[in-house]
């Protein structure tokens, strides 16, 4: 390392892991990692260039989202490749230090408080699940308004239509939100931790369906077929509802660690 050097922290795991089991993963910069180990811990990271992963660069960098992308993918390649060694707590993305020796003294300092977040997290995955409504079929249970009727003026009438319409949809979107309720309190039964998210826009996700619901949940991995087959009954169960599960994922949503 140089002065111009920095460390990219990607995930601590157990001292089971070393360079070998390291050996050909890449990371962001395309840099070989490497474990770096301190009382009983390792963390695995990389050397990167300060002059495009330090703080002013990496700021600019972040407003590229097909960059931002890229890396996000490069840095879950590494999680996912110590995940298949062994338990793992990943970090989240950009977190750096300056060099090796603060990184061990990270591992030190928080021995504690890693070690008791590798024992939640070992034997367990994370799955995701998401939530699509169809409205029209959401609908048919909703009681409509009748057709205003009588003498009221043209201005009137599409008032009321237009009142008759919104109540409608509120009542369809009541509808999907006791749905996704009753869907994660479900999920829960089945899970070590589950945590509700915020629906994601259509742009991002790349669907035009209509997303109701966003949950990760935490799963031994020796239930992990028990809760997919929930999934699919929750799915069957409910017309106008399609439950999506991917998985497993590094334990990001419980990890609660940051650099």
């Amino acid at each position: 390392m140089t002065a111009d050097d920095g460390v990219w922290l990607y995930s601590i795991t157990t001292d089971n892991i070393g360079d070998a089991q390291l050996a050909g993963v890449t990371g962001v910069a395309g840099e070989q990692v490497r474990a770096v180990t301190s009382s009983g811990l390792v963390a695995v990271v990389g050397t990167v260039s300060l002059g495009e992963f330090g703080q002013e660069p990496l700021q600019r960098k972040l407003e590229d989202l097909d960059w931002l992308a890229a890396t996000a993918r490069a840095h879950d390649a590494v999680v996912a490749a110590v995940l298949r060694n062994g338990p793992t707590v990943p970090l989240r993305l950009a977190t750096l230090y300056l060099d090796d020796e603060r990184v061990r003294r990270l591992l030190t300092e928080r021995h504690e408080e890693f070690g008791a977040t590798l024992r939640r997290v070992t034997g367990r995955s994370e799955w995701g699940v998401k939530g699509y409504g169809d409205a029209k079929l959401l609908s048919q249970g909703v009681k409509e308004e009748p057709p205003p009727t009588g003498a009221a003026g043209k201005g009137t009438a599409y008032l009321l239509r237009r009142r008759a319409e919104l109540s409608a949809q509120q009542d369809v979107e009541r509808t999907a939100a006791g749905h996704a309720g009753e869907i994660h309190t479900a999920l829960l039964d089945r899970a070590v931790d589950g945590v509700r998210r915020q629906v994601t826009d259509p742009v991002l996700t790349g669907k035009r369906a209509w997303m109701i619901f966003n949950g990760t949940y935490l799963v031994d991995n020796d239930r992990v077929e028990g809760f997919a087959a929930l999934v699919t009954a929750l799915d069957t169960e409910r017309p106008g509802i399609t439950l999506e599960l991917t998985g497993p994922w590094p334990p990001y949503s419980f990890a609660g660690i940051d650099g």
